[in-house]
């Protein structure tokens, strides 16, 4: 177990500092800080080097909004979702037997940061990301066929982060960046 002294201590990863970013910039957004303000901070956030520095310079800011988690489930038959649908900040898909397609092309995406747990049995599943999104595969288990994800560099910067994790039994994962 880590004493808060030294979690205090430990060294600001790079997910810590663009959240730090993300609640300045929110608070002067929501008028909560002036314009001073938000500039002297985002100088504290990016000159801090642990998290006891970066705690210091948040201090009265209001805690991040942690996100919504919605959960899709089905014993069998298809999971489908697409066009322009409202992304949770996690999202867990369960299917037994089926397919399962998500588009994440046109969707709402809210977050940052959108995690997607998958629990697969038996069927396929294919995810189409973004264009400009980034995606991170390493918490993902396949028990039978490979996993199909060829890394892109993204278009533009500052596109969603997509972390899929979970496992799947017997079927394979597909996952593409949209064309446009």
């Amino acid at each position: 177990m880590t004493s808060p002294q030294g979690s205090a201590m430990a060294r600001v990863g790079e997910d810590d500092r663009e959240s730090a970013v993300r609640r300045v910039r929110e608070a002067y957004a929501e008028e909560r800080i002036s314009h001073e303000e938000m500039d002297e901070r985002l100088g504290r956030v990016l000159a801090a080097t642990t998290h006891g520095e970066l705690a210091a310079a948040l201090d009265p800011l209001p805690a991040e909004d942690p996100g919504t988690t919605a959960t899709i489930a089905a014993a069998g038959g298809r999971i489908k979702r697409r066009g322009a649908w409202q992304v949770p900040r996690i999202l867990k898909v369960e299917s037994a037997f089926g397919r399962v397609r998500l588009d994440l092309s046109r969707a709402v995406i809210a977050y940052p940061v959108v995690d997607i747990e998958l629990s697969l049995g038996t069927g396929n599943a294919s995810i189409t990301v973004p264009r400009d999104a980034i995606v991170e595969v390493e918490g993902l288990a396949t028990g039978w066929k490979d996993l199909r994800y060829r890394p892109r560099q993204p278009s533009r910067p500052g596109g969603p982060r997509i972390r899929i994790s979970g496992a799947l039994g017997y079927g394979r994962l597909r996952i593409r960046h949209a064309w446009r």
